[in-house]
Parts: structure tokens; C-alpha cells; sequence
């Protein structure tokens, strides 16, 4: 049986692995390419917010098409409302435009994270402009939501942001905690249909092997953060796949500001296909269903992911460009030499 997150943390040894996953991993890190040549992907959570450019152009060197950037805490606590503003407007605004100059289709989802729920006083302010904001151009869900501390306020807040959900007819995203997993993913799913959600308009993430069972037997999408040391490793992953089949599975890499792979679902991919799993299984679960999920939303097309792409990355958003001091993108990034 594999090993929850706790007991990882607990025996960091787990971590070398057998040599047999060793030299499997090492693989992955050093030919992972070879094995998902003509494969696009698309990441349904990846904070991008806390990556580089050079992150968006690996990412659309790796086939990743399309990405979601789900709103969330960003490290410290947010002052006032208006940095709550500025967050928003950033990810419909020049994340959308960063994304576009490296032929990567960006969507977002909008929401209060549940760490920032028990703020009451402000949590309450930031209810009354979320509707301001579901409405947009490429927002197409509202999350993360959810649970972290499994406070009141946050219940209080996820009640009120799944309601919204409903009027906007908007898929919804769901965090699940990182203590106390199982309890406070149950209890996620048991407040979503108590108050009439369809679970096929409900995206249940960061699960693992305690709790995916449960979320695919009541109908929900399970989700899974491929995340180094936590949550869940591509192995396990795979394991996952192996046991549950690819149907209403999707995986995802988060990518935010703490030790994170934004390549992590072509990674994914490629020890699948070493592993043996079927080929129209890996899209599902790496493609397909986070597109058929999201796409509830009326925003997502699949044909304009696979259009190409005019890029020029001489255009301007507020000003600004991705470029400096009139440089030119760097092209053979294998190359030691950063000129």
C-alpha cells in the first residue's frame, strides 16, 4: 500500500525508492520528452502566477496546449480588498496575455481560498465582488474552494461561493485539506450535494489513495496534484490509473510558489507510456477530461487549443511586454550559456 503524505514526510528515505524506481525516475527527468512526442496536454491547476517565462515556453515546448489558473493564497495574508482586486484582475488580465505569448491557452478560476475564509471581515468584502469577476472572458470555474483548517468561517464561505457557482452555472474547484484529507473531503462533497450540485459540475482536487474511491463512486471528477514529496507522486499516480481507469481522472501539477514541477503532467505522461498504460488513457487523464470538466463552462473550445498560433512577443499589455530591453527569446535552452 502506498504511503499517505504524513508518513512520507515521516521517512524521507521513501523518497530514494528501490534502485529500479530510481532509475526509472531518472529516465523521466533525463528523456521524458521521447516518450510524449506528438502528445498535447492540458494543466487544470498550475498557479503561473509564481512561475517564469521560461516556465511558459517549457511548458509549450512539452505540447501543453491549454492551462488553468486557479485563484489562491498566496503566501502571506492579503491586506485589503484591493489586493484582492489587483489578484483578480492579473489573472484575467496580464496572465491570460503572459500565457498568449507563448501559444498557451490560459482559463482561470475565481473564488476565496479557504485559508483566507477566516478572515471574516474581509472575506465578506471579497463575496461582494466575485460576482464582478465570474462573469469574464476565460474564467471558467469557481475555485479553489473548499477547506483547509475545517473552520465554520470556511464552511460559511464555501456555502456561499458553491451558491454562486450555481447562479453562474460554472463548474466549481474544490481544495481539499492537507490535514485531515479524508474528513475534509467527504465533507466537501457532502455540503456540494446537500446543496444541489451536480458532482459533474464539481472538480475535487489534490486527492490520493484515501480518498479517490469515495469521489469517483458519487460521481465527482477527481483530480490529482502530481507534487514533489506531498500529495502525489507520478508513480503512484500511475498506480492509480492502473486500479481506477482513466474515466473522470484528471491530473495536475499546482506549480506554485513551493518546491513544484510546472512540467509535471507531460512527466506524468511519459511514465505512463513507459508503464504501459494505454495511450487513449493518458489523454483522458492528462487532456481530455480536465477539457470535457472545465468546458462546462461554455469557455473552453478544444479546436482553439489546436489552432496555430501567431505569436508576437513584441505586443504590449498595459505597456509591458514579456521581453526587456529589446531582447530576443532564448532559443536553445539546453544551453549553459544564457546570453
Amino acid at each position: 500500500m502506498c504511503q499517505s503524505g504524513n508518513e512520507m514526510r515521516q521517512n524521507p528515505s521513501h523518497f530514494e525508492g528501490s534502485p529500479e524506481e530510481q532509475q526509472s525516475a531518472k529516465k523521466v527527468e533525463n528523456n521524458y520528452r521521447d516518450y510524449i512526442k506528438g502528445m498535447n496536454f492540458f494543466d487544470p491547476h498550475i498557479h503561473m502566477t509564481s512561475r517564469t517565462t521560461d516556465d511558459y515556453q517549457a511548458l509549450a515546448d512539452a505540447g501543453v496546449r491549454g492551462i488553468i489558473e486557479p485563484a489562491f493564497w498566496l503566501g502571506q495574508p492579503r491586506t485589503g480588498l484591493s489586493t484582492f482586486q489587483d489578484y483578480y484582475n492579473s489573472l484575467i488580465g496580464w496572465e491570460r496575455f503572459r500565457s498568449s505569448q507563448f501559444g498557451i491557452k490560459h482559463y482561470c478560476t475565481i473564488g476565496l481560498n479557504s485559508r483566507e475564509a477566516n478572515n471574516v471581515p474581509l472575506a465578506e468584502q471579497v463575496m461582494e465582488i466575485l460576482p464582478l469577476y465570474l462573469y469574464k472572458e476565460g474564467v471558467v470555474g469557481v475555485g479553489e474552494i473548499g477547506f483547509d483548517d475545517q473552520t465554520p468561517e470556511e464552511e460559511k464561505f464555501y456555502r456561499l461561493q458553491l451558491e454562486l457557482a450555481k447562479e453562474a452555472r460554472l463548474p466549481v474547484q474544490i481544495h481539499t485539506p492537507h490535514r485531515d484529507k479524508k474528513k475534509g473531503t467527504e465533507r466537501s462533497m457532502d455540503i456540494a450535494l446537500e446543496m444541489g450540485l451536480d458532482p459533474r459540475m464539481v472538480i475535487v482536487d489534490h486527492n490520493n489513495e484515501e480518498t479517490v474511491e469515495s469521489v469517483l463512486d458519487q460521481g465527482f471528477w477527481a483530480a490529482f496534484t502530481i507534487y514533489p514529496f506531498t500529495k502525489m507522486g507520478n508513480e503512484r499516480m500511475v498506480e492509480i490509473v492502473k486500479k481506477y481507469g482513466p474515466e473522470r481522472i484528471m491530473v495536475n501539477s499546482a506549480a506554485d510558489w513551493g518546491i513544484s514541477d510546472p512540467l509535471a503532467v507531460p512527466k506524468t505522461a511519459a511514465l505512463m507510456t513507459m508503464k504501459g498504460i494505454p495511450a487513449e488513457h493518458i489523454k483522458l487523464v492528462t487532456y481530455n477530461n480536465a477539457i470535457e470538466a472545465f468546458g462546462q463552462s461554455g469557455q473552453i473550445n478544444e479546436s482553439d487549443l489546436l489552432e496555430p498560433v501567431s505569436i508576437d512577443q513584441s505586443k504590449k499589455y498595459s505597456g509591458n511586454t514579456v521581453l526587456r530591453g529589446g531582447q530576443q527569446p532564448r532559443i536553445d535552452k539546453s544551453s549553459v550559456i544564457i546570453k
